[in-house]
């Protein structure tokens, strides 16, 4: 279901166009992971789950400059946008999903199976075997940051690979725990093309009036500081299944699977 490596490319980096904004602005909508307290200060809602993904930055030393920058990026952005309109992730939590698993109502849901968590630990350690026999390389996973990716209901930077054996190596990892029968009879199943990212912030407030040609162009203008600048890179070289509560914590137990490249 993943792209190949060229098409890959090509989708991305029309993602970041003025004309993708444009577009993409149409169609925001408030996120309903975070909900507004009494005070009005919107804050995480339960959101449980699990998912594979890269150590969440309190947790990567080997990337703390690119997501230091992302931080100082983020920061600004929510000041350039209109008021409330971003809730910005904190950014401790920054990092990149490698594959997308099981969340919410189908995680309730699946709950309900004996020993379902325990059964997919299991399987994903499975699939990250199969994984391990199958890498080709063992030289560093490098992606760089692309530019600002507008969503239905989040805001983030999109990353493109800076070599073709760096997406093959994470579309292997996909395929490996996609493909797997065991996660399958679980209720785990691919349903999103992989775009590489990390997510900024959530949609909140969203109002009537708001200006759908200006937002675009605030979101362009912010993009074309990284269009000349020295490429930002993040290193991949770990995936860890995680457990989410809700948007801002990303929990592993003791010996829960992992793969290294």
């Amino acid at each position: 279901m993943d792209d190949n490596y060229q098409v890959y490319l090509n989708r991305v980096a029309r993602l970041t166009l003025l004309e993708a904004y444009q577009s993409g602005v149409q169609h925001i909508q408030e996120s309903p992971k975070f909900k507004p307290n009494a005070s009005g200060i919107r804050e995480p809602v339960p959101f449980p789950g699990y998912t594979i993904i890269t150590p969440p930055w309190e947790e990567d030393t080997n990337n703390h400059r690119f997501y230091k920058n992302l931080q100082d990026c983020q920061q600004e952005l929510v000041k350039k946008l209109e008021p409330e309109l971003l809730v910005p992730v904190t950014p401790e939590s920054f990092h990149v999903t490698l594959a997308d698993l099981i969340w919410d109502d189908g995680y309730r849901h699946a709950q309900e199976k004996p020993d379902f968590d325990e059964l997919l630990r299991n399987q994903i350690a499975q699939s990250f075997e199969v994984c391990r026999s199958n890498l080709t390389s063992h030289k560093p996973i490098r992606w760089q940051l692309l530019g600002l990716i507008v969503r239905t209901r989040a805001l983030g930077v999109c990353l493109a690979p800076k070599d073709e054996e760096s997406y093959e190596q994470i579309v292997q990892l996909r395929r490996a725990i996609y493909q797997n029968h065991g996660l399958m009879g679980l209720g785990i199943e691919q349903h999103y093309h992989f775009t590489a990212h990390v997510t900024l912030g959530y949609f909140g407030e969203i109002k009537p009036d708001l200006d759908g040609q200006r937002l675009s162009q605030t979101l362009y203008d912010f993009n074309l500081r990284w269009v000349d600048a020295e490429p930002q890179e993040l290193i991949i070289q770990r995936a860890e299944l995680r457990f989410f509560e809700d948007m801002t914590k990303y929990l592993r137990g003791d010996n829960w699977p992992v793969v290294e490249f």
